[in-house]
Order: C-alpha cells, then sequence, then structure tokens
C-alpha cells in the first residue's frame, strides 16, 4: 500500500502545531492553505501595528517629560523644593528664589508660591522702663481766724520763715530747713512793727534759734503796696501757710503757679482797725515750677492803710 502524506494543522501565530493528522494538501475548516497563510499574515500585520503605536506613543510622552526643564509641574498648593546646597540648613527654597537664577527661570505659565511674613504684634518687656506720668496740678486757696498762738516749727516741717523780729529787714529762717521759700520783695516800703494780735514761737531758728511768744512783724503801706513770695514745687502735694494782716485796708492775695493756669484770689477788709488771717494754699506743681504769692494793699479807708506779714510756713 502506498505511503499517504499526513500532516498537522500549524497554528497561524507560529507557536506549534494542533489539531489531527491529516493529508497534505486537505483544506482546514474548509480553507485552503494559501487562505490560511494570507489570514496569518494579516494577524501578523495588526500585531506590528498595534505594537508600533504603543512604541510611538512611549517616544511621545518621554519627549513631553524630557521638554519639560524642571520635570513635573508643582500643584497650586505645593512648592517646589530643591535639596539645601552644602553649608545650608536642609528643607529647600522656592525654585523662583534659587541662588543664581533668576525669578523668571521658573517653568512658564507657573509663578512661585508667595507668602508675605507677618510680624507678630510687639509685647511689652517686663524689664522695660516704664516713663513716668506727669503730676496732676492743684491749687486751692482757703482762709480761717490764725490761732491765738502759732508754733512756727511745727507749722513747718519742711520750711519756715519769720520777718521782723529785729527790725523791717531782720529775718528768721528754719535752720537746716529746704529753703524753698523765697522772698521776691514787693512795692513799698517795708515797715516793722510788734502790735500783732497773735503770738509766734520756734525752737528751730537761724541765726535765732528760738523764740517764745514774739508779736513782730513787718507792714507796707498804700495802695498798690505789699509782698511777694515764691515756693518751689516738687512734684507731690504741698501746704503752705501764711500769716497776714491788715489795718484800715482792703488786702488782696493772689495765688498762680509759674507754669501757668489760673490764678486764685482772695480778699480780706476791714476799714477801722487791724485784722489777720491764716492762708492756707494747697498745691502740687512739677519740680521747677513755682507758687507765686502777691499780698497787697488794693484799697485803703484812712491814714496809712497797709498790709501786713508775719510768717510762713511750708509742709
Amino acid at each position: 500500500m502506498a505511503q499517504e502524506d499526513l500532516t498537522r494543522d500549524v497554528d497561524p501565530g507560529g507557536r506549534g502545531v494542533s489539531g489531527p493528522l491529516r493529508r497534505a494538501g486537505e483544506p482546514v475548516d474548509g480553507r485552503t492553505r494559501s487562505e490560511q497563510r494570507r489570514l496569518a499574515r494579516a494577524r501578523q500585520r495588526r500585531r506590528w501595528a498595534v505594537e508600533g503605536l504603543v512604541v510611538v506613543a512611549c517616544l511621545v510622552a518621554l519627549g513631553v517629560y524630557a521638554a519639560a526643564p524642571d520635570g513635573p509641574a508643582a500643584g497650586p498648593d505645593d512648592e517646589a523644593v530643591l535639596p539645601a546646597p552644602a553649608g545650608r540648613p536642609s528643607g529647600g527654597f522656592p525654585v523662583a528664589d534659587r541662588p543664581g537664577s533668576p525669578a523668571d527661570a521658573a517653568t512658564p505659565g507657573l509663578r512661585p508660591r508667595q507668602r508675605t511674613p507677618t510680624a507678630p504684634p510687639p509685647s511689652p518687656s517686663p524689664s522695660s522702663p516704664v516713663a513716668p506720668q506727669p503730676a496732676a496740678v492743684h491749687l486751692d486757696v482757703a482762709q480761717a481766724d490764725v490761732p491765738a498762738a502759732v508754733d512756727l516749727t511745727a507749722a513747718g516741717t519742711r520750711d519756715w520763715v519769720h520777718w521782723g523780729l529785729r527790725g523791717p529787714g531782720s529775718t528768721v529762717r528754719k535752720r537746716d530747713g529746704s529753703g524753698e521759700i523765697a522772698d521776691e520783695g514787693g512795692r513799698g516800703d517795708r515797715v516793722g512793727h510788734d502790735v500783732s494780735p497773735e503770738t509766734f514761737s520756734w525752737r528751730d531758728g537761724a541765726p535765732v534759734t528760738s523764740s517764745s511768744a514774739t508779736t513782730t512783724g513787718v507792714s507796707a503801706c498804700g495802695v498798690g503796696s505789699g509782698f511777694a513770695l515764691a515756693v518751689d514745687g516738687g512734684g507731690e502735694a504741698r501746704t503752705v501757710r501764711l500769716y497776714a494782716g491788715l489795718w484800715m485796708a482792703r488786702g488782696r492775695l493772689e495765688a498762680r503757679l509759674s507754669s501757668g493756669g489760673g490764678t486764685a484770689v482772695r480778699r480780706l477788709e476791714d476799714p477801722h482797725t487791724t485784722h489777720t488771717t491764716e492762708f492756707t494754699v494747697r498745691f502740687r506743681a512739677p519740680k521747677g515750677t513755682k507758687l507765686l504769692l502777691t499780698w497787697t494793699v488794693e484799697a485803703t479807708f484812712g491814714g496809712c492803710g497797709n498790709v501786713n506779714l508775719q510768717a510762713v510756713a511750708l509742709r
């Protein structure tokens, strides 16, 4: 018997053989061998086309990636960060602030994220010196009868002055006093007297150490005549007691501060005889400011109407 030419089907992809043996030249599934070869070549070409498209797409993506100078674009809420250069703290800095690169070297169309530093509000330092507040200015004048006996040592704990003990030009001051009472003179001639209704005493005077009950003082006669005094301010509250009087006259006391402001005015009048009073002046003024006092004749009622002055005490 003649031997038949047998074969198996070949997988169109060329990956092996399959199926039962068949005679050479016998159609497979009704197709001739030439038709099968054409189908195999068509499948191969489609596969090559798909693979080519994949390769082209990869090349395009790689080209776009390589064309970007700084790699992937930063998102709207991210900062582009570079490794810290040697000698600087790590943490990086925005691309636009990179040393040696201009601000426009960043990716076109993107702006580096801008931050404006916000300074914390200043807080007072506990060690900072507090500026001293200016002293409140105050001036008040009251008047009352003079006590029958005046103790200048007790009344003038800071300073005191007495006039007329040994004549019109005689004054006795508190020994080791502050020296803050100044006699500024005044108009008219001063005349000594020893007819004060009250007595004055002290135990700490100079040049006369003590006096037990003197009635002496000084006076100035005629309208416009009188006395001018000044007392230093020191920033704290101070009290001045002025022991004064008149004879057949109307006297006018003016009190004001050298720094300006209003003037306090008080009057005392007696058209017939002698009258005395204790003016109490309370004031507060900055250091370097003076309390200015004037005690003058405003009107006379016969004879040599005058105002008189015995003593001033400061505490």
